[in-house]
């Protein structure tokens, strides 16, 4: 804890940015922290192999604009990809901040941090917050919201689906703790992997209702936002094997530091990781038990529980 202005006691925030070949939005990224209500900031920013002016950029803010309230990680060069580059940014953050990831493209409300530390407190156990977002074109154009959570952030459904988009999420320092030096598998994501842990080690997972900033979606977004409709589409192109890949990969990735896991989280990934190998009558077995093992809506749901009982081993 540090004081901030007037003698109000804050929690100090480090947003965690890493940028590659964004040079056409960085800059409106960069003013909306800049324009945050909640002072108590610092930008941890490497730059993944950029072969634009997004380094630049950075240079130039954190000489200027940011001065004073800029950090760059600059060991190791290169580009790492998206989760390894926040895993760098991580570790070269002190232990006592809290986390914000910031994506290179986004336009933050003006409230979004102060939002994300009054929903964190000063909570002593894990707690993850993440919140909606307003989508946009690539000009900022509202286009609706990103869809509300239905069903409690749990650590079952977190193994089906993540609902804790990149840019919105925010750690308190126990939670930060949990991913320093543990990476995700391959082909899992930062955000993802942060609810996973966080929800496996029986943290508290906070999905604010609200909207803390202008999605930008355009033809480079790493993920970006679909409706249900586009990513069923896009699953069932993919195919069910690729999915229970990522699904079997997370659960020997968390077993790998059993020290973490809630009871029930670890009794949940022995069972999976049981059944998984098994028959289809074991994998129905396991579905049974374990009814948390859902998506967001009901078709969602019902496609995951066919791929898992038919697709499973």
């Amino acid at each position: 804890m540090v004081g901030g202005s007037a003698g109000v006691v804050t929690t100090p925030v480090a947003v965690l940015l890493s940028v590659h070949n964004g040079e056409a939005y960085l800059n409106a990224q960069l003013d909306s922290i800049l324009a945050q209500t909640y002072r108590d900031w610092v930008v941890y920013w490497r730059d993944d192999g950029s072969e634009d002016a997004s380094r630049a950029i950075m240079l130039s803010f954190q000489t200027y604009r940011g001065q004073g309230r800029c950090v760059e990680v600059s060991e190791p060069v290169g580009c790492l990809g998206v989760a390894a580059s926040y895993g760098v940014l991580l570790e070269a953050v002190p232990p006592e901040r809290v986390i914000a990831f910031a994506d290179q493209d986004d336009v933050w409300f003006p409230e979004k941090l102060g939002w994300g530390v009054a929903a964190l407190g000063e909570e002593k156990t894990p707690a993850l917050y993440c919140a909606r977002q307003v989508l946009t074109d690539s000009a900022l154009t509202p286009k609706g919201r990103s869809a509300p959570v239905r069903r409690p952030p749990v650590f079952a459904a977190a193994l089906t689906q993540n609902i804790a988009t990149g840019h919105t999420v925010m750690l308190n320092p126990p939670a930060a703790a949990l991913l320093r030096g543990f990476a995700p598998p391959p082909g899992v994501l930062h955000d993802w992997w942060a609810y996973l842990v966080v929800s496996a080690a029986g943290g508290r997972v906070i999905a604010d209702p609200r909207c803390v900033s202008f999605y930008r979606q355009h033809g480079r977004n790493t993920v970006g936002a679909r409706s249900w409709w586009s990513r069923a589409v896009a699953a069932v192109r993919r195919g069910p094997r690729a999915f229970m890949a990522v699904f079997a990969a997370n659960l020997a990735r968390l077993a790998e530091r059993p020290e973490q896991l809630s009871p029930e989280a670890a009794r949940l990934i022995g069972a999976l990781r049981r059944a998984l190998p098994r028959g289809a009558a074991a994998r129905f077995g396991a579905l049974w038990r374990w009814r948390g093992l859902v998506r967001q809506t009901r078709a969602e749901t019902a496609l995951f529980r066919l791929w898992f009982v038919l697709a499973g081993g």
